[in-house]
């Protein structure tokens, strides 16, 4: 198997791992209050940038970088070796910048969405139990 197989292979796969962990009490929690938890991180970036007077953004950078690169080269017994040599790679960077805010359409988003989260606790705290009654922990030795 190549090594470029392999790699998607484990890009592939690693989230369905990730997706695994925890316990099922957490696994039953975590995919029964995404909505809950959602609207509590819009309120608090909402919250951050009223403080703030402005808001972040996210924009890529494609720059080029000069690096090594290799390229495989057939060898006097048949074999295959590898040349190294010397390149230009675009490379995608992430860069943050401000953006203004209308602060009075940010008080009405704010308002919204504390609204709405309050609408949700309580579905989420049903959800919360629920799951701890389905999946009730196992007590760890102090």
């Amino acid at each position: 198997m190549t090594r470029r197989l392999r790699l998607a292979m484990a890009a592939l796969i690693l989230p369905l791992i990730l997706a695994a962990c925890g316990t099922p009490q957490e696994r039953c929690i975590r995919n029964n209050t995404g909505e809950y938890r959602s609207l509590q991180a819009l309120l608090t970036e909402t919250e951050a940038n009223l403080a703030r007077g402005y808001a972040w953004r996210e924009r890529n950078v494609v720059r080029s970088e000069f690096t090594t690169c290799r390229r495989p080269v057939r060898a006097e017994d048949g074999g295959i070796v590898y040349a190294e040599y010397g390149c230009w790679r675009d490379v995608t960077d992430v860069e943050r910048y401000r953006v203004p805010i209308d602060p009075a359409s940010e008080t009405r988003k704010r308002d919204n969405l504390a609204a709405k989260l309050k609408a949700e606790a309580p579905r989420a705290r049903l959800a919360v139990d629920q799951c701890k009654a389905a999946y009730p922990e196992a007590r760890r030795p102090s």
